[in-house]
C-alpha cells in the first residue's frame, strides 16, 4: 500500500533527489552562491526592485485565486448553490488571521484584504447567474 509520498514505505531502493532547477545549492566543484543581502544592506533602488518582484507575485497569486474562485461560481451555478456561504467564508478570515499571526502580520490588514477578494468575487458569482 502507498503511503502519503507515493510510496510502499519499503527502502529497497532510495535514489537521491536532485536539487531543484535554480535552487541555492551548488553542483559539486562549482562555488557556493554568493548569499542574498539583508534587506539593510541594500540599496534604495535594490529594495524597489525587491518591492516590484514581490507586487508581481502577489498579482500572480490573486489571479490565480481569482480564477480557481471561478471555477467554484461555476460549479456553484451549476448546482444551482447559493452565493454566499457564510460558513466558508468564515473560515477563509480564520484561515487569513492565523496565516497573518504565523507571519507576523497585521491581521487586520490581511482580514480587510480577504474580505475584499471574498466580495468581489461574491459580485462576479451574482453577475454571471
Amino acid at each position: 500500500m502507498a503511503n502519503e509520498n507515493g510510496n510502499d514505505g519499503s527502502t529497497d531502493s532510495v535514489t537521491p533527489t536532485d536539487p531543484e532547477p535554480g535552487s541555492d545549492e551548488a553542483e559539486p566543484g562549482e562555488p557556493e552562491p554568493e548569499p542574498e543581502p539583508e534587506p539593510e544592506e541594500m540599496s534604495i533602488d535594490e529594495l524597489r526592485r525587491e518591492i516590484e518582484t514581490i507586487d508581481r507575485e502577489l498579482v500572480e497569486l490573486i489571479a490565480q485565486r481569482t480564477y480557481v474562485a471561478d471555477t467554484v461560481a461555476r460549479v456553484k451555478a451549476d448546482q444551482d448553490l447559493a452565493t454566499t456561504d457564510e460558513d466558508q467564508e468564515r473560515a477563509v478570515m480564520d484561515r487569513a488571521g492565523e496565516n497573518a499571526s504565523n507571519f507576523e502580520v497585521d491581521s487586520n490588514l490581511v482580514k480587510a484584504i480577504f474580505r475584499l477578494l471574498i466580495e468581489l468575487n461574491k459580485i462576479e458569482q451574482r453577475e454571471r447567474r
